[in-house]
């Protein structure tokens, strides 16, 4: 008789407790508030975001939730959407590799808008978003990896129910009704890879944790779905997946938390562009050569980016940020690939770049570690420069850690909010385990 995943994976997330916790997983909890406010502020400044915003106004659902780094105020289920898609509008957020996707863009929204509309705690939001990114991982490893291989975005799919486990969680739902909340949101999960480098990227995000709001407040008021909707017939796993790893799935993630192994970016692009980019980083900062010089530049990594980041020829900012030549190429030449202002129309047609893009080969390697990327260049004196770079492995350092995480805060949220708003909202994150109403959180994040 198969396992019941879905009742287990429920279990584990509505069970969470504080006490549960050792004292790195709320430290790392605020580096991933500090990164997704960081992110989403500056998201909010993005046309999709004023779409969304002009949407959901059209349609009437003007109400008292917060839109992070906005003025307007919407229903808490057109905030989940809208800074849900904010947050993941630059590709600038954190990564899990358990998940397969973008762990926080989903919980974090959802939560915001639940918890100020019913004032939860400082410390409920934080055991609701450690239930949530955990049963990321869970999900995440039970249909990996073919899942994603054929074509589901992870973070519109997965995100899912990680969304709908913190909000659920939040509710206090039974593990019994979140199963069931589960159901719900498996009928409703979505999101295609083929939309990499146009708007419904970020939409995913938003719309699963929508999604997962949605399901968790129907399940509490007696909606009903099938309590085993992961592993059934037909069910979520079988319908999208080739795979039922259900000992991968329950097993203890390394390190004991999947929390421990977030990934941040410090690139604004796809995260399988940023072990190239510091490739090609090492190999400009030692070697100091003029880009003219190069002949040939020869890139190997994983044959899974072959789908996700392969765009050969950019013409948008938004298209660059899934180029593996394009990103090399600016980081070759010397451009911020850290500062999003940097992936723009123009930078996919300066001569420059165009003509260290079209001296990249790629070989595509089956069996490699997704993250890693070898790089080799060859000057105009037959000279061979090469670096290896795997961006992967978690920092060991948390505290170096968070010095660079407050140094991407300062620089995507203070231009925003201001040096005073930028100080005030860093000040509720380092707080949110004294809170008691969330919402001060919220309210911390918007303009005005």
């Amino acid at each position: 008789m198969a396992v019941a995943v879905t009742a287990e994976i429920a279990k584990k997330a509505a069970h969470l407790a504080w006490t549960d916790f050792p004292d790195d997983l709320v430290e790392r909890t605020k580096q991933c508030l500090l990164d997704w406010f960081a992110v989403t502020v500056s998201g909010a400044q993005d046309e999709l975001t004023d779409i969304l915003i002009r949407e959901a106004m059209e349609d009437g659902a003007k109400g008292s939730a917060s839109l992070v780094g906005r003025s307007e105020k919407t229903l808490p289920s057109a905030a989940a959407l809208i800074n849900g898609a904010a947050s993941h509008a630059l590709d600038y957020d954190d990564v899990n590799f358990a998940m397969g996707g973008h762990p926080t863009v989903t919980v974090v929204p959802a939560l915001l808008a639940l918890g100020e509309q019913i004032k939860a705690s400082g410390r409920l939001f934080v055991e609701s978003f450690i239930a949530g990114y955990e049963t990321s991982g869970r999900v995440g490893r039970l249909v990996a990896p073919s899942h994603y291989l054929k074509g589901f975005h992870v973070t519109g799919t997965v995100g899912s129910f990680s969304a709908t486990a913190a909000a659920g969680r939040m509710l206090g739902l039974t593990d019994v009704q979140l199963a069931v909340a589960f159901g719900i949101a498996a009928t409703q999960a979505a999101g295609l890879k083929s939309n990499f480098g146009t708007m419904c990227k970020p939409l995913h995000a938003g719309t699963a944790s929508e999604h997962g709001l949605r399901a968790a407040r129907l399940a509490a008021k007696g909606f009903t779905a099938r309590g085993d909707s992961l592993e059934c017939d037909q069910g979520f796993a079988s319908s999208q997946s080739d795979h039922l790893e259900i000992e991968s799935a329950l097993a203890e993630p390394p390190s004991g938390w999947h929390l421990r192994n977030n990934l941040f970016k410090y690139h604004a692009s796809c995260y399988l562009t940023h072990s190239p980019i510091e490739c090609g980083k090492e190999i400009r900062l030692k070697s100091n050569f003029p880009p003219e010089r190069v002949k040939k530049i020869t890139l190997k990594i994983e044959s899974g980016a072959d789908k996700v980041c392969n765009i050969p020829h950019p013409a948008t900012g938004l298209e660059a940020k899934f180029s593996l030549r394009q990103t090399l190429a600016m980081a070759l030449a010397g451009v911020d690939t850290a500062n999003v202002d940097s992936y723009n129309e123009a930078i996919t047609q300066e001569p420059r770049i165009k003509a260290l893009r079209d001296k990249v080969a790629i070989e595509f390697q089956d069996g490699w570690t997704k993250s890693l990327a070898e790089v080799s260049i060859q000057l105009d004196d037959g000279t061979t420069l090469e670096a290896s770079h795997d961006s992967g492995i978690p920092w060991a350092d948390v505290g170096k850690q968070r010095r660079a995480l407050e140094t991407k805060f300062d620089s995507l949220v203070t231009p925003v909010l201001g040096a005073a708003g930028a100080r005030r909202l860093h000040d509720a994150i380092e707080r949110i385990d004294s809170l008691s109403d969330v919402g001060d959180l919220a309210r911390a994040s918007t303009k005005g």
